[in-house]
């Protein structure tokens, strides 16, 4: 009797040999959603990755992907050395961060993939916009296949899984919170401006206390007059 392939030990590599980037532009982008996500989703049960081996066919390791970054929600946020849908569910949401290289994958290969495992969303962005037009595009799955997202009121493309929007500012991608408008920033960026909050708030608070000090010096001063 023959076993089935997944009867047998399978392994799932964890690398596929490929470069994280195809330049320092296209590597630092992938890095930065990621850490974007992880700062908004930190301390939640919510998994945000990139770059990492996607496996969508149980006993098939061939049958892979690599997204430059992806989130699942509701997924414990602990470190993989791979991803397997089986196991875990299809990502919530994927982007990609288009090159000359992967433009072929990114609108071929990878949406007919992310489509059958049911990515709800998928985004991809040309940070050079030398190879999509426009450089920054939205899909959302209806049915079995992906839809264009229509830019909003404001011009910018909603991520209704992730509650935020993408828009394309000055050259870069800019993300922001759908509710509130806020510009998503990495923890140190979330640190850096805390301080500065901090520090604008104690400007604020002595020039207050220089001017009950002064106000209070005048008011001594008519006493004495009188």
């Amino acid at each position: 009797m023959v076993e089935s392939a997944k009867s047998i030990e399978v392994e799932y590599p964890e690398s596929d040999g490929e470069p994280m980037g195809e330049t320092d532009l296209h590597r630092d982008l992938m890095i930065r959603l990621i850490e974007l996500f992880k700062e908004r989703y930190r301390d939640q049960h919510v998994y945000v990755s990139g770059n990492l081996l996607l496996y969508y066919e149980e006993g098939v390791p061939y049958k892979h992907v690599s997204p430059d970054a992806f989130v699942v929600l509701d997924k414990d946020p602990g470190r993989r050395r791979v991803y397997k849908t089986w196991e875990e569910g299809a990502p919530n949401v994927v982007f990609e961060v288009t090159s000359s290289s992967t433009k072929r994958r990114d609108e071929g290969v990878k949406p007919q993939v992310y489509a059958a495992i049911g990515v709800r969303e998928y985004f991809l962005f040309d940070p050079t916009s030398d190879y999509l037009l426009p450089p920054l595009q939205g899909f959302r799955l209806d049915g079995d296949a992906y839809e264009p997202i229509p830019l909003n009121e404001d011009g910018r493309l909603d991520c209704r899984e992730l509650g935020v929007t993408l828009a394309r500012e000055a050259g870069e991608l800019v993300l922001r919170d759908a509710v509130t408008g806020e510009v998503l920033l990495e923890r140190w960026e979330a640190e850096q401006r805390q301080v500065e909050k901090e520090r604008r708030a104690r400007e604020v608070a002595e020039a207050e206390i220089d001017r009950l000090k002064r106000l209070l010096g005048e008011d001594d001063s008519s006493s004495t007059g009188d």
